[in-house]
């Protein structure tokens, strides 16, 4: 069986920093770890990370979008002659790209699963019935109560519980509580670059039978140019959004997220079916409100993470 000391990562490095009248944990002290301990209290409020690269890419994520909404309406469907494949493309469009805004602005502005900052104090430890053979972790760096499978995030500056890795295009880090939101953005960004590429790809058939002047609103040029465009977009993410809902649900169906295994961490935790995984990620019912970025899963609120040594 490891020390305790052994297996408090990150916590034997911050030893320099506290000094006999730190107010931080020790590592060697010993605590019960409940949920009610490591869930933020933040949760309930609005979640926002201030980071400038962060935000200027949301930004780009939201033009992108809209530059494809506008092209798949006023450059392919609005000219089309054919009025019911302009409505059921424009409400299939409008509907996936509506559903990977919210799920995108859900994945941003939701606590990714954040610890108390700073609660790991003397004075806090005090008012907790300690137990013996348990071992609390320690961060050096936001000197908080740290429960396994957590890391700290240098953008967002906090240990994040079963954090995946922090996204620029959401402006977060993926973790516990957000990580569903990120799989449903990822989905639907694939979906709706996959459907603006085949409406391309008729849109061309189509002007080349027909002729170019009637086939869209705008002059052949700028047609062209427009629809390159569109493809060099919907290519890109469908590929790297396809790449990333796959690593996603791969990591969820396995419980392992991807820094542990880019660190290669020993697995302490208990082995579950994926679908008992995927329903702890997505909701313990399934249901059509698995799709839905407007559904609050339930993590498990009644968990406890408990440290044995």
């Amino acid at each position: 069986m490891k020390s305790p000391v052994h297996r408090c990562r990150d916590v034997e490095h911050g030893r320099a920093q506290t000094g006999a009248g730190s107010n931080c944990l020790q590592p060697e002290q010993r605590i019960p770890i409940s949920r009610d301990v490591i869930t933020s209290s933040s949760f309930s409020a609005m979640w926002f990370i201030r980071d400038t690269c962060g935000i200027v890419c949301a930004i780009i994520t939201w033009l992108l979008v809209f530059y494809a909404e506008f092209v798949v309406l006023f450059v392919m469907l609005v000219p089309s002659k054919n009025l019911t494949y302009s409505i059921v493309n424009g409400t299939l469009f409008n509907t996936l790209s509506f559903l990977a805004l919210a799920s995108h602005l859900r994945a941003m502005c939701t606590d990714p699963g954040a610890v108390p900052k700073g609660n790991a104090t003397k004075e806090y430890i005090e008012s907790l019935q300690l137990k013996p053979g348990q071992v609390v972790y320690k961060c050096p760096k936001c000197c908080s109560i740290k429960p396994d499978r957590a890391h700290h995030c240098s953008v967002c500056k906090r240990c994040i519980r079963k954090m995946d890795h922090h996204c620029p295009w959401v402006n977060n880090c993926v973790g516990e509580n957000n990580q569903k939101y990120f799989v449903l953005f990822t989905m639907y960004i694939a979906l709706i670059s996959l459907h603006s590429l085949v409406m391309v790809v008729f849109h061309f058939l189509y002007c080349f039978e027909d002729d170019w002047t009637k086939c869209s609103s705008f002059s052949p040029p700028a047609t062209v140019i427009l629809l390159i465009l569109l493809c060099f977009e919907g290519l890109l993410f469908l590929i790297f959004t396809s790449v990333m809902f796959g690593t996603q649900v791969h990591s969820i169906c396995t419980d392992e997220t991807g820094i542990e295994q880019l660190k290669k961490e020993e697995r302490r935790w208990a082995k579950k079916t994926k679908w008992m995984n995927l329903r702890a990620v997505f909701g313990h019912h399934f249901s059509l409100l698995w799709l839905s970025p407007f559904s609050t899963p339930d993590h498990g609120k009644a968990e406890t993470y408990q440290y044995v040594v």
